[in-house]
């Protein structure tokens, strides 16, 4: 059985916004986390996010700056098969977009953001959770993969080199 995830990080410099329940700052720089499978983790690192054809909040990619909310993605799939992504985004110029109908909800890059924000706790996200869209995938550095880890700690694996490690334990299954 996989244990639940945890990342603890001591290495955030100053420039990077930490979690919260308040707005990213408009051309702030985030820590944030992309729940997808492994297979789909390994096509990132190697040809970068693209952006989702819709979605809630239309095209883009979509992050959380909570790490809870990422590792329960992709729903209903196997935890063994889960990985996510963390990354560091400039999220440039930033709407909230806090209730379900929102004149903006789906077209916020036409009116000149770079990313919609969906504030924690605000009827949208049945989690509620805070999620994040970024149009452009050039915003979005990848810093490295985390799996869930099978063993007594429960703990997590954190791959800077995470093609390696991915191909490894793809051998080893």
């Amino acid at each position: 059985m996989y244990g639940q995830w945890e990342e603890v990080d001591f290495d955030l410099s100053t420039d990077e916004g930490e979690l919260g329940l308040r707005e990213p700052q408009n051309r702030g720089t985030y820590i944030m986390y992309h729940g997808t499978t492994r297979q789909q983790a390994r096509s990132i690192q190697a040809g970068g996010f693209r952006q989702s054809p819709d979605g809630m909040l239309g095209r883009g990619v979509y992050l959380s700056r909570d790490l809870a909310k990422a590792r329960r993605y992709p729903i209903d799939h196997p935890e063994n098969d889960k990985a996510v992504i963390k990354v560091r985004v400039n999220v440039g110029k930033v709407i909230a977009i806090n209730y379900q109908g929102h004149p903006r909800q789906k077209t916020w890059h036409d009116y000149g953001y770079d990313t919609a924000w969906v504030p924690p706790r605000c009827g949208m996200v049945r989690s509620g959770l805070e999620e994040d869209c970024v149009w452009d995938p050039r915003r979005i550095q990848i810093l490295k993969v985390i799996l869930p880890e099978e063993g007594p700690d429960n703990g997590l694996v954190e791959a800077g080199i995470g093609a390696f490690l991915l191909g490894l334990l793809d051998r080893m299954s």
